[in-house]
């Protein structure tokens, strides 16, 4: 009888740290348990449509990373979208589209191919203006892929892969302060 009543106190103060952590930690309106350390105050975002100035384009491209780059602020955070006076703004434009040979065999042909995106992305703090990057920061990823393949047939699945790495890049340098 004893040890239970021991064992039941002892799960109750677990439980009570637990709660008092919760309230302690997500009460500070810094952070959050989605990873990004946004100011209480920072309600809203405009993602512009991120435009194709490379050389080499694929037409789906804008529309794909932009929409990605939209739906990570729309699932990771509690941000409005709005396309006027918004707290934060994040523009740019795709850099370049290019595939290069990786490996090549010793008949000098290549093996194997990467394809890399590049972007260059502008981010804009309205309410703190320290936590910005306005003079615009580049973002690389890269796919390789095997050179028997055509890239048609392998494109679309590369930039999917390339672009949510991509994403990935932008919201933590932008909102989790992975800088």
């Amino acid at each position: 009888m004893f040890m239970k009543h021991k064992r039941n106190m002892a799960i109750r103060l677990v439980q009570l740290f637990a709660v008092v952590l919760i309230l302690t930690v997500g009460g500070c309106g810094i952070y959050t348990f989605s990873g990004t350390s946004l100011q209480s105050d920072i309600k809203s975002i405009y993602v512009e449509n991120i435009e194709n100035r490379a050389m080499q384009i694929n037409p789906a491209l804008s529309n794909m990373f932009t929409q990605a780059l939209q739906d990570k602020y729309r699932r990771l955070t509690k941000l409005q979208m709005v396309e006027n006076d918004a707290d934060l703004e994040v523009t740019g434009h795709i850099v370049s589209y290019e595939v290069t040979p990786t490996a090549v065999t010793a008949d000098e042909v290549a093996s194997r191919n990467r394809l890399t995106i590049t972007v260059k992305i502008f981010y804009k703090n309205n309410k703190y203006p320290d936590e910005a990057f306005p003079e615009g920061r580049s973002f690389a990823a890269y796919q390789d892929y095997d050179s028997t393949v055509s890239l048609d047939a392998v494109q679309d699945a590369l930039c999917q892969q390339i672009v949510e790495t991509l994403v990935e890049d932008i919201f933590n340098a932008t909102v989790a302060e992975w800088r």
